[in-house]
């Protein structure tokens, strides 16, 4: 079974969330269970693909409204990732440093051409040979449209009965086009025009549930909460919930260890009790703080989604009460939340350390070094953060949603971390002091770290289960 996985990100060429890491990791589990998984993403103007030859595997150009745009497809071969690796480079509309966002922190203005070329140029990459994949596996709304064409775009009629799969690893984010920009896409069977319409626009995640051959979510309790509340999606998502899966994303075990991880100071060798405690004394001489003090660390998104907006408040509201936490932040994205989080530092500078960028080695540091993570995510699909935290030791205190809910089950019946229910500054402040409460009885704490450090989140189990999916489909 060949396999395309058509994708805007894939770790390490270019990741922006937890998508990347699971492009990146799941083709190289794929084949230990009968599928032959080739990735393609856009070539974008960073380091990983800058600092890489590449061979020319096909030329042509695409029409988009007006504009002919010239591509070609890059390979990049597989023995450095574990899987092939093809990219689209597509001049004028890739060729930048940043995945989504400009340097000013906004999307780019012309993201809707992006997205389309990127889609078509694809599919005419496809139909010059279309029988070198058995399925087209796309994630996401960047990808939303590719079911739709296959089936309905005159040009690429011959990909009609070629198996579509879909997930969906955030359903906030739609693609959605207004009716105006109709004449970007090729032609196609105007009677199926209500296939992409929703809500009076082009939806592309619309579009995708509706034309996709099969559907999955990232964690089984996502699947719930979307068929339960996805404003104005949900009676779709409940009507096409027949081909519909939730499957928990699993890490790869062979970049999150903490045995053999590079990027840590002290690896994993008998004793987690030392791997923490030494790990702990670097970051916190790398960042000149006391380690003396139980560590809570954030990293991630400063959005919305993620309730970074409540970080400073709850933090704040903590230590006017103690001082025994030390929080360090990592992370980047809405401004304002990155000036409470500075200002917050400024204020308690022997208890709060905030570094505001995206670093992975850093990130890899702080999950060996910190006791426990913060994930108060008002949403939350799947979540990668807490299966990395508990694979270096480190306690998740997580809100009980999506796959936070499936992956860390609440110590008080007998769990793998701390969980809370609403995402507020109260319900968090209350989860630290149990944090801070649960880290004082010693043999309790040493008993969670080695039950979660021996847990097994590897993509093994769901690598299997997409395999399944992928044989339903293809033999529906």
């Amino acid at each position: 079974m060949k396999v395309l996985h058509i994708s805007t990100e894939c770790y390490p060429a270019a990741k922006a969330g937890g998508m990347g890491d699971v492009v990146g990791s799941l083709p190289k589990y794929l084949p230990d269970h009968g599928a032959q998984a080739s990735v393609i993403i856009p070539r974008y103007k960073n380091s990983w693909f800058e600092g890489r030859n590449a061979e020319k595997h096909f030329e042509s150009n695409i029409q988009l409204g007006k504009e002919t745009i010239e591509f070609s497809i890059l390979y990049y071969g597989n023995s450095e990732l574990g899987f092939p690796l093809y990219a689209v480079e597509i001049p004028g509309k890739f060729d930048r440093p940043h995945v989504y966002l400009a340097d000013d922190g906004e999307a780019y203005p012309d993201e809707i051409q992006r997205n389309l070329s990127f889609q078509i140029a694809v599919l005419k990459w496809v139909i010059s040979d279309p029988d070198q994949f058995d399925l087209l596996h796309c994630h996401d709304h960047m990808t939303g449209l590719i079911s739709f064409m296959m089936q309905f775009s005159f040009e690429f009629n011959v990909l009609k009965s070629k198996p579509s799969f879909f997930t969906i690893h955030n359903g906030q984010y739609r693609g959605i086009i207004d009716w105006s920009h109709q004449d970007l896409l090729p032609p196609f069977d105007v009677s199926k025009a209500g296939l992409l319409d929703w809500d009076g626009s082009i939806n592309c995640l619309a579009t995708a549930i509706k034309c996709s051959w099969r559907i999955t979510t990232v964690s089984p309790s996502y699947l719930e909460e979307l068929q339960r509340d996805l404003d104005t999606l949900t009676s779709l998502a409940r009507f096409e919930s027949y081909k519909s899966v939730g499957i928990l994303n699993g890490i790869d075990t062979k970049v999150w260890d903490p045995r053999t991880d590079p990027m840590i100071n002290t690896p994993l060798k008998r004793s987690p009790s030392v791997f923490k405690t030494s790990n702990k004394k670097s970051l916190a001489a790398d960042y000149d703080f006391k380690n003396s003090k139980i560590l809570v660390s954030f990293i991630g998104r400063f959005a919305y989604e993620k309730s970074a907006d409540l970080l400073a408040d709850a933090f704040r509201s903590y230590l006017e009460k103690s001082d025994k936490l030390h929080f360090f932040i990592l992370g980047s994205g809405d401004k304002n939340i990155e000036n409470d989080v500075l200002e917050l530092q400024r204020a308690y500078p022997d208890n709060v350390t905030a570094v505001i960028a995206y670093n992975e080695k850093l990130a890899h540091q702080i999950y060996a070094a910190s006791d426990f993570i913060l994930m108060p995510s008002r949403f939350e699909p799947c979540g990668l953060n807490q299966m990395y935290a508990m694979r270096y030791g480190t306690v998740p205190i997580v809100r009980q949603t999506g796959g936070l809910r499936d992956t860390v089950p609440d110590i008080g019946d007998e769990g793998n971390g701390i969980g809370f229910l609403n995402a507020t500054v109260e319900d968090i402040v209350y989860s630290l002091e149990r944090a801070e409460k649960l880290f004082g009885e010693a043999l309790r704490m040493k008993a969670l770290v080695h039950k979660i450090m021996d847990l097994d989140y590897s993509w093994g189990r769901s690598a299997e289960l997409y395999v399944r999916e992928y044989e339903k489909t293809i033999n529906q």
